[in-house]
């Protein structure tokens, strides 16, 4: 598969933003009160990771296999890690993480549904289109675990 300047320059900025989610999740990770949180960061760090390799295969030329996400939306139960007993100030730091993440995941899938139509080739987008899927259900997961420990308040 053959590149137009136009499609490598997409693929580019849009594995800037992967590395830098990449990034972001692995300092929430290593920043998060709770170990559920921690957890869920680290996993989203590593889907992120995959998705930067995979855009780096579609610069390549390659169509590759995107790998099933570590994490399943539909079935993400968090377990409640606060309640009115707990430690607030360590409560209203993960939930600033949380609201700050929801907020980049919605940045990063805008940024996909943009990019996916600078492509002609359907394989691209299809592969495009997967990771915006993975990124919406990372935002799902975050709000799944906001709500189960009474953080919705600040979506």
């Amino acid at each position: 598969m053959i590149l137009t300047e136009k499609e490598t320059t997409a693929l580019k900025e849009l594995q800037t933003q992967e590395k830098i989610c990449m990034d972001h999740y692995n300092l929430c990770a290593a920043s998060a009160k709770d170990q559920g949180l921690k957890d869920l960061f680290s996993q989203i760090a590593k889907d992120e990771q995959d998705h930067y390799r995979v855009l780096g295969k579609l610069m390549e030329g390659e169509i590759p296999a995107l790998p099933e996400s570590r994490l399943d939306s539909s079935s993400y139960h968090p377990a409640a890690a606060y309640d009115s007993t707990s430690n607030q100030g360590d409560k209203q730091h993960d939930e600033i993480l949380c609201s700050d993440s929801i907020g980049n995941e919605k940045m990063v899938s805008s940024d996909y549904n943009a990019g996916v139509f600078r492509f002609g080739s359907s394989d691209v987008r299809k592969v495009l289109n997967r990771i915006q899927t993975q990124e919406q259900q990372h935002a799902e997961m975050i709000y799944k675990y906001k709500q189960q420990n009474g953080m919705t308040a600040s979506c």
